[in-house]
Protein backbone atom coordinates (compact mmCIF):
# COMPACT_ATOMS: atom_id res chain seq x y z
CA UNK A 1 0.00 0.00 0.00
CA UNK A 2 1.38 3.37 -0.80
CA UNK A 3 2.71 5.37 2.51
CA UNK A 4 0.56 8.03 2.08
CA UNK A 5 -2.16 5.67 2.30
CA UNK A 6 -1.32 3.99 5.06
CA UNK A 7 -1.12 7.00 6.78
CA UNK A 8 -4.35 8.26 6.28
CA UNK A 9 -5.86 4.89 7.36
CA UNK A 10 -3.36 4.70 10.13
CA UNK A 11 -3.91 8.18 11.80
CA UNK A 12 -7.86 8.07 10.82
CA UNK A 13 -8.20 5.01 12.49
CA UNK A 14 -6.79 6.59 16.02
CA UNK A 15 -8.94 9.58 15.76
CA UNK A 16 -12.25 7.69 15.05
CA UNK A 17 -11.20 5.43 17.72
CA UNK A 18 -10.50 8.03 20.44
CA UNK A 19 -13.59 9.87 19.47
CA UNK A 20 -15.93 6.73 19.79
CA UNK A 21 -13.27 6.04 23.28
CA UNK A 22 -14.09 9.61 24.83
CA UNK A 23 -17.65 8.95 23.90
CA UNK A 24 -17.72 5.65 25.71
CA UNK A 25 -16.31 7.46 28.57
CA UNK A 26 -18.26 10.79 28.55
CA UNK A 27 -21.30 8.37 28.79
CA UNK A 28 -20.29 6.11 31.68
CA UNK A 29 -18.97 9.83 33.17
CA UNK A 30 -15.57 9.06 33.90
CA UNK A 31 -11.77 10.32 32.66
CA UNK A 32 -11.20 8.86 29.10
CA UNK A 33 -7.67 8.95 30.22
CA UNK A 34 -6.68 4.95 31.13
CA UNK A 35 -8.86 4.28 27.63
CA UNK A 36 -6.51 6.53 25.57
CA UNK A 37 -3.46 4.55 27.03
CA UNK A 38 -4.53 1.65 26.75
CA UNK A 39 -5.39 2.23 22.74
CA UNK A 40 -1.95 3.10 22.79
CA UNK A 41 -1.04 -0.44 24.37
CA UNK A 42 -2.83 -2.02 21.75
CA UNK A 43 -1.11 -0.07 18.98
CA UNK A 44 2.37 -0.19 19.91
CA UNK A 45 5.26 -3.23 20.31
CA UNK A 46 3.60 -6.26 21.53
CA UNK A 47 -0.08 -5.00 20.74
CA UNK A 48 -2.82 -6.24 18.72
CA UNK A 49 -1.93 -3.89 16.21
CA UNK A 50 1.67 -2.16 15.53
CA UNK A 51 1.33 1.20 13.21
CA UNK A 52 4.40 1.95 11.12
CA UNK A 53 3.44 4.72 8.49
CA UNK A 54 1.58 7.39 11.17
CA UNK A 55 4.21 6.51 13.95
CA UNK A 56 6.52 9.88 13.17
CA UNK A 57 3.65 12.01 13.00
CA UNK A 58 2.06 10.60 16.00
CA UNK A 59 5.41 11.71 17.99
CA UNK A 60 4.87 15.09 16.58
CA UNK A 61 1.24 15.37 17.28
CA UNK A 62 2.16 14.37 21.05
CA UNK A 63 4.61 17.03 21.40
CA UNK A 64 2.11 19.31 20.37
CA UNK A 65 -0.60 18.14 23.15
CA UNK A 66 2.37 18.39 25.63
CA UNK A 67 2.44 22.40 24.29
CA UNK A 68 -1.22 23.12 24.08
CA UNK A 69 -2.08 21.10 28.02
CA UNK A 70 0.52 23.88 29.36
CA UNK A 71 -1.00 26.67 27.73
CA UNK A 72 -4.37 26.18 28.33
CA UNK A 73 -3.16 25.71 31.95
CA UNK A 74 -1.71 28.91 31.50
CA UNK A 75 -4.36 30.38 30.63
CA UNK A 76 -6.31 30.08 33.84
CA UNK A 77 -4.52 32.00 35.86
CA UNK A 78 -3.35 35.33 35.89
CA UNK A 79 -0.04 36.66 37.31
CA UNK A 80 -1.51 38.68 40.12
CA UNK A 81 -3.50 35.09 40.84
CA UNK A 82 -0.47 32.96 41.32
CA UNK A 83 1.58 35.82 43.04
CA UNK A 84 -1.30 35.53 45.53
CA UNK A 85 -1.99 31.88 45.84
CA UNK A 86 1.58 31.64 46.62
CA UNK A 87 2.07 34.16 49.25
CA UNK A 88 -1.49 32.66 51.10
CA UNK A 89 -1.17 28.69 50.40
CA UNK A 90 2.45 27.87 49.97
CA UNK A 91 2.62 26.01 53.63
CA UNK A 92 0.13 23.42 51.94
CA UNK A 93 2.01 23.29 48.86
CA UNK A 94 5.24 21.95 50.46
CA UNK A 95 3.16 19.78 52.70
CA UNK A 96 1.73 18.22 49.46
CA UNK A 97 4.75 18.04 47.83
CA UNK A 98 6.28 16.28 50.94
CA UNK A 99 3.87 14.04 51.02
CA UNK A 100 3.41 12.81 47.47
CA UNK A 101 6.71 13.35 46.21
CA UNK A 102 9.07 11.11 48.62
CA UNK A 103 7.06 8.09 48.00
CA UNK A 104 7.92 8.11 44.51
CA UNK A 105 11.54 8.82 45.07
CA UNK A 106 11.64 6.40 47.85
CA UNK A 107 10.31 3.42 45.68
CA UNK A 108 12.88 4.41 42.64
CA UNK A 109 15.86 4.14 44.87
CA UNK A 110 14.03 0.63 46.40
CA UNK A 111 14.34 -1.05 42.89
CA UNK A 112 17.66 0.48 42.33
CA UNK A 113 17.31 2.75 39.27
CA UNK A 114 19.78 5.37 40.61
CA UNK A 115 18.63 9.49 41.76
CA UNK A 116 17.78 10.70 38.36
CA UNK A 117 14.89 8.10 37.92
CA UNK A 118 14.05 9.10 41.76
CA UNK A 119 13.33 12.42 40.76
CA UNK A 120 10.99 11.82 37.80
CA UNK A 121 9.11 9.13 39.51
CA UNK A 122 8.90 11.88 42.54
CA UNK A 123 7.08 14.52 39.95
CA UNK A 124 4.67 11.60 38.82
CA UNK A 125 3.66 10.82 42.21
CA UNK A 126 3.41 14.51 43.25
CA UNK A 127 1.19 16.06 40.77
CA UNK A 128 -2.67 15.44 41.00
CA UNK A 129 -4.60 15.60 37.60
CA UNK A 130 -6.04 19.21 37.22
CA UNK A 131 -8.22 17.98 34.57
CA UNK A 132 -9.58 14.95 35.90
CA UNK A 133 -10.34 16.95 39.35
CA UNK A 134 -11.73 19.67 37.28
CA UNK A 135 -14.59 17.54 35.88
CA UNK A 136 -15.28 15.14 38.98
CA UNK A 137 -15.71 18.63 40.78
CA UNK A 138 -18.29 19.84 38.38
CA UNK A 139 -19.85 16.28 37.92
CA UNK A 140 -20.44 15.77 41.84
CA UNK A 141 -21.53 19.56 42.31
CA UNK A 142 -19.14 20.74 44.59
CA UNK A 143 -17.95 23.71 42.56
CA UNK A 144 -19.57 26.09 45.40
CA UNK A 145 -18.29 23.99 48.18
CA UNK A 146 -16.51 25.85 50.82
CA UNK A 147 -13.44 23.29 50.49
CA UNK A 148 -13.36 23.69 46.84
CA UNK A 149 -11.17 26.73 46.64
CA UNK A 150 -8.34 24.94 49.15
CA UNK A 151 -8.48 22.02 46.41
CA UNK A 152 -7.82 24.38 43.91
CA UNK A 153 -5.36 26.66 45.43
CA UNK A 154 -3.21 23.22 45.82
CA UNK A 155 -3.39 22.19 41.77
CA UNK A 156 -2.66 25.90 41.32
CA UNK A 157 0.55 25.77 43.19
CA UNK A 158 1.82 21.77 41.71
CA UNK A 159 0.96 23.77 38.50
CA UNK A 160 3.00 26.90 39.08
CA UNK A 161 5.95 24.33 40.67
CA UNK A 162 6.30 22.64 36.86
CA UNK A 163 7.87 26.35 35.54
CA UNK A 164 10.92 24.73 38.42
CA UNK A 165 10.86 21.10 38.08
CA UNK A 166 10.58 20.54 34.41
CA UNK A 167 13.73 22.43 33.80
CA UNK A 168 15.30 20.43 36.54
CA UNK A 169 14.52 17.07 35.05
CA UNK A 170 15.53 18.26 31.56
CA UNK A 171 19.23 19.14 32.39
CA UNK A 172 18.99 16.04 34.54
CA UNK A 173 18.01 13.49 31.76
CA UNK A 174 20.18 15.20 29.39
CA UNK A 175 22.97 14.23 31.34
CA UNK A 176 23.88 17.71 32.16
CA UNK A 177 26.75 17.99 34.96
CA UNK A 178 26.26 20.16 38.06
CA UNK A 179 27.34 23.77 36.25
CA UNK A 180 25.41 23.03 33.32
CA UNK A 181 22.40 22.28 35.03
CA UNK A 182 22.84 25.14 37.39
CA UNK A 183 22.82 27.34 34.21
CA UNK A 184 19.82 25.72 32.96
CA UNK A 185 18.04 26.26 36.25
CA UNK A 186 18.60 29.60 36.14
CA UNK A 187 18.11 30.45 32.73
CA UNK A 188 14.87 28.91 33.58
CA UNK A 189 14.09 30.96 36.41
CA UNK A 190 14.94 34.35 35.15
CA UNK A 191 12.66 33.60 32.52
CA UNK A 192 10.01 32.62 34.62
CA UNK A 193 10.41 35.22 36.75
CA UNK A 194 10.76 38.03 33.74
CA UNK A 195 7.29 36.60 32.58
CA UNK A 196 5.47 36.97 35.62
CA UNK A 197 7.04 40.24 35.83
CA UNK A 198 6.10 41.74 32.50
CA UNK A 199 2.84 40.39 33.01
CA UNK A 200 1.96 41.83 35.78
CA UNK A 201 3.32 45.55 34.47
CA UNK A 202 2.16 45.15 30.80
CA UNK A 203 -0.06 42.23 30.84
CA UNK A 204 -3.26 44.08 29.03
CA UNK A 205 -0.69 45.56 26.59
CA UNK A 206 0.66 42.50 25.33
CA UNK A 207 -3.01 41.01 25.53
CA UNK A 208 -4.25 44.15 24.02
CA UNK A 209 -1.54 43.47 20.95
CA UNK A 210 -2.49 39.55 20.64
CA UNK A 211 -5.99 40.51 20.34
CA UNK A 212 -8.22 40.27 17.73
CA UNK A 213 -12.07 40.27 17.12
CA UNK A 214 -11.64 37.48 14.65
CA UNK A 215 -11.03 34.32 15.93
CA UNK A 216 -9.38 32.65 12.87
CA UNK A 217 -6.64 35.48 13.31
CA UNK A 218 -6.80 35.77 16.79
CA UNK A 219 -6.35 31.33 16.93
CA UNK A 220 -3.07 31.77 14.53
CA UNK A 221 -1.36 34.27 16.57
CA UNK A 222 -2.21 32.85 19.71
CA UNK A 223 -0.77 29.57 18.60
CA UNK A 224 1.86 30.29 16.79
CA UNK A 225 3.52 32.21 19.32
CA UNK A 226 3.14 29.70 22.10
CA UNK A 227 4.91 27.59 19.72
CA UNK A 228 7.73 29.49 18.67
CA UNK A 229 8.09 30.38 22.15
CA UNK A 230 8.01 26.78 23.25
CA UNK A 231 10.47 26.08 20.46
CA UNK A 232 12.79 28.91 21.72
CA UNK A 233 12.77 27.20 25.15
CA UNK A 234 13.57 24.25 24.20
CA UNK A 235 16.70 25.83 22.16
CA UNK A 236 17.66 27.22 25.63
CA UNK A 237 17.17 23.45 27.22
CA UNK A 238 14.60 24.85 29.07
CA UNK A 239 11.27 22.27 28.19
CA UNK A 240 9.40 23.46 25.71
CA UNK A 241 6.14 22.66 28.02
CA UNK A 242 7.34 25.70 30.12
CA UNK A 243 7.67 28.33 27.28
CA UNK A 244 3.75 27.39 26.68
CA UNK A 245 2.72 27.73 30.25
CA UNK A 246 4.61 31.44 30.80
CA UNK A 247 2.82 32.79 27.14
CA UNK A 248 -0.48 31.17 28.76
CA UNK A 249 -0.26 33.35 31.92
CA UNK A 250 1.03 36.59 29.93
CA UNK A 251 -2.00 36.20 28.44
CA UNK A 252 -5.54 37.63 30.36
CA UNK A 253 -8.98 39.03 29.92
CA UNK A 254 -10.92 38.50 26.98
CA UNK A 255 -8.15 37.30 24.89
CA UNK A 256 -7.45 34.07 27.66
CA UNK A 257 -10.99 33.59 27.28
CA UNK A 258 -11.15 33.53 23.76
CA UNK A 259 -7.84 31.28 23.09
CA UNK A 260 -8.99 29.00 25.70
CA UNK A 261 -12.45 28.39 23.87
CA UNK A 262 -10.97 28.34 20.45
CA UNK A 263 -8.16 26.02 21.52
CA UNK A 264 -9.84 23.63 23.42
CA UNK A 265 -10.83 21.30 21.05
CA UNK A 266 -7.35 21.22 19.65
CA UNK A 267 -5.71 20.54 23.20
CA UNK A 268 -8.36 17.37 23.48
CA UNK A 269 -7.45 16.13 20.16
CA UNK A 270 -3.88 16.55 20.74
CA UNK A 271 -3.67 15.35 24.30
CA UNK A 272 -5.40 12.36 23.51
CA UNK A 273 -3.00 11.62 20.69
CA UNK A 274 -0.19 12.12 23.64
CA UNK A 275 -1.57 9.74 25.91
CA UNK A 276 -1.65 6.90 22.58
CA UNK A 277 1.87 7.91 21.77
CA UNK A 278 3.05 7.38 25.25
CA UNK A 279 1.25 4.07 25.32
CA UNK A 280 2.84 3.52 21.74
CA UNK A 281 6.56 3.25 23.47
CA UNK A 282 4.99 0.99 26.65
CA UNK A 283 5.05 -2.65 25.96
CA UNK A 284 2.12 -4.16 27.39
CA UNK A 285 4.32 -7.60 28.21
CA UNK A 286 6.22 -5.41 30.34
CA UNK A 287 3.45 -3.81 32.79
CA UNK A 288 2.90 -7.02 34.68
CA UNK A 289 6.44 -6.98 35.89
CA UNK A 290 5.95 -3.72 37.62
CA UNK A 291 2.13 -3.89 38.30
CA UNK A 292 2.72 -5.07 42.29
CA UNK A 293 5.13 -1.68 42.65
CA UNK A 294 2.29 0.30 41.32
CA UNK A 295 0.26 -0.32 43.19
CA UNK A 296 1.96 -0.04 46.40
CA UNK A 297 2.55 3.07 45.03
CA UNK A 298 -1.01 3.95 44.61
CA UNK A 299 -2.32 3.02 47.76
CA UNK A 300 0.77 4.99 49.57
CA UNK A 301 0.05 8.27 47.44
CA UNK A 302 -3.34 8.18 47.97
CA UNK A 303 -3.19 8.20 51.20
CA UNK A 304 -0.78 11.07 51.12
CA UNK A 305 -2.73 13.20 49.08
CA UNK A 306 -6.33 12.67 51.33
CA UNK A 307 -4.25 13.26 54.25
CA UNK A 308 -3.25 16.70 52.20
CA UNK A 309 -6.33 17.60 51.00
CA UNK A 310 -7.43 17.20 54.83
CA UNK A 311 -4.65 19.45 56.38
CA UNK A 312 -5.01 22.00 53.92
CA UNK A 313 -8.87 22.39 54.47
CA UNK A 314 -8.38 21.94 58.30
CA UNK A 315 -5.82 24.82 57.65
CA UNK A 316 -8.37 27.13 56.19
CA UNK A 317 -11.20 26.24 58.38
CA UNK A 318 -13.17 24.11 56.69
CA UNK A 319 -15.71 21.17 58.36
CA UNK A 320 -14.44 18.41 58.69
CA UNK A 321 -16.59 16.83 55.99
CA UNK A 322 -15.50 19.33 53.37
CA UNK A 323 -11.97 18.23 54.62
CA UNK A 324 -12.06 14.76 54.15
CA UNK A 325 -13.55 15.53 50.81
CA UNK A 326 -11.29 17.81 49.78
CA UNK A 327 -8.31 14.78 50.52
CA UNK A 328 -10.22 12.32 48.83
CA UNK A 329 -10.63 15.05 45.59
CA UNK A 330 -7.00 15.13 45.18
CA UNK A 331 -6.01 11.46 44.86
CA UNK A 332 -6.64 11.15 40.78
CA UNK A 333 -3.17 11.61 38.60
CA UNK A 334 -3.17 11.86 35.04
CA UNK A 335 -1.73 14.11 32.49
CA UNK A 336 1.13 15.72 34.23
CA UNK A 337 2.31 12.53 35.38
CA UNK A 338 2.08 11.10 31.86
CA UNK A 339 4.20 14.09 30.99
CA UNK A 340 6.95 13.61 33.17
CA UNK A 341 7.22 10.06 32.72
CA UNK A 342 7.29 10.49 29.02
CA UNK A 343 10.35 12.67 29.40
CA UNK A 344 12.13 9.92 30.78
CA UNK A 345 10.83 7.29 28.32
CA UNK A 346 11.86 9.63 25.85
CA UNK A 347 15.64 9.82 27.66
CA UNK A 348 15.36 6.24 27.91
CA UNK A 349 17.28 6.45 31.39
CA UNK A 350 15.00 3.67 32.94
CA UNK A 351 13.11 0.74 30.49
CA UNK A 352 10.84 0.01 33.57
CA UNK A 353 9.69 3.54 34.56
CA UNK A 354 7.18 3.80 31.91
CA UNK A 355 5.11 0.69 32.44
CA UNK A 356 5.37 1.60 36.21
CA UNK A 357 3.95 5.37 35.50
CA UNK A 358 1.60 3.95 33.15
CA UNK A 359 -0.19 1.22 35.53
CA UNK A 360 0.15 3.88 37.98
CA UNK A 361 -1.61 6.06 36.59
CA UNK A 362 -4.38 3.71 35.01
CA UNK A 363 -5.00 2.66 38.91
CA UNK A 364 -5.40 6.00 39.98
CA UNK A 365 -7.30 7.83 37.35
CA UNK A 366 -9.95 5.36 37.66
CA UNK A 367 -9.40 5.63 41.59
CA UNK A 368 -9.43 9.05 41.97
CA UNK A 369 -13.45 9.52 41.02
CA UNK A 370 -14.31 6.63 43.61
CA UNK A 371 -12.06 8.15 46.07
CA UNK A 372 -13.75 11.94 45.36
CA UNK A 373 -17.15 10.71 45.82
CA UNK A 374 -16.90 8.10 48.89
CA UNK A 375 -14.11 9.05 51.28
CA UNK A 376 -16.06 11.32 53.33
CA UNK A 377 -19.16 8.82 54.48
CA UNK A 378 -16.87 6.05 54.72
CA UNK A 379 -13.97 8.07 56.64
CA UNK A 380 -17.00 9.67 58.94
CA UNK A 381 -18.39 6.03 59.33
CA UNK A 382 -15.42 4.79 60.26
CA UNK A 383 -14.76 7.56 62.93
CA UNK A 384 -18.39 6.69 64.48
CA UNK A 385 -17.57 3.15 65.08
CA UNK A 386 -14.45 3.67 66.70
CA UNK A 387 -16.03 6.33 68.62
CA UNK A 388 -19.23 4.08 69.30
CA UNK A 389 -22.51 5.43 69.98
CA UNK A 390 -22.87 8.90 71.69
CA UNK A 391 -24.26 8.58 75.15
CA UNK A 392 -27.61 10.28 76.19
CA UNK A 393 -26.80 13.83 77.78
CA UNK A 394 -28.38 14.45 81.16
CA UNK A 395 -31.49 16.60 81.30
CA UNK A 396 -30.95 20.12 82.11
CA UNK A 397 -30.59 21.01 85.76
CA UNK A 398 -34.16 22.51 87.35
CA UNK A 399 -34.09 25.92 86.79
CA UNK A 400 -31.35 26.13 84.28
CA UNK A 401 -32.19 26.75 80.83
CA UNK A 402 -31.29 23.59 78.14
CA UNK A 403 -28.43 25.20 75.82
CA UNK A 404 -28.53 23.78 72.18
CA UNK A 405 -25.64 22.11 70.88
CA UNK A 406 -24.01 23.86 67.77
CA UNK A 407 -24.65 21.84 64.70
CA UNK A 408 -22.43 22.26 61.21
CA UNK A 409 -24.02 22.56 57.87
CA UNK A 410 -22.44 21.78 54.72
CA UNK A 411 -22.70 22.31 51.56
CA UNK A 412 -22.32 19.01 49.38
Amino acid sequence: MHSSARFLIEFGGIILGLGLLGRFAARFRFSPIPLYLLAGLAFGEGGLLPLGASEEFVAIGAEIGVILLLLMLGLEYTASDLVSNLKTQYPAGLVDAALNALPGAAMALLLGWGPVAAVVLAGVTWISSSGVIAKVLGDLGRLGNRETPVVLSILVLEDLSMAVYLPIVTALLAGAGIAAGSLTLGIALGVAGLVLVVAVRWGRHISRFVSNDDPEKLLLVVLGLTLVVAGLAQQLQVSAAVGAFLVGIALSGEVAEGAHNLLAPLRDLFAAVFFVFFGLHTDPASIPPVLLPALALAVVTATTKIATGYWAARRAGVSAKGRWRAGGTLVARGEFSIVIAGLAVTAGIEPSLGPLATAYVLILVVLGPLTARYTEPVALSLTHRLRGPERPKDPPAEGEAAVAEPHEVSRS
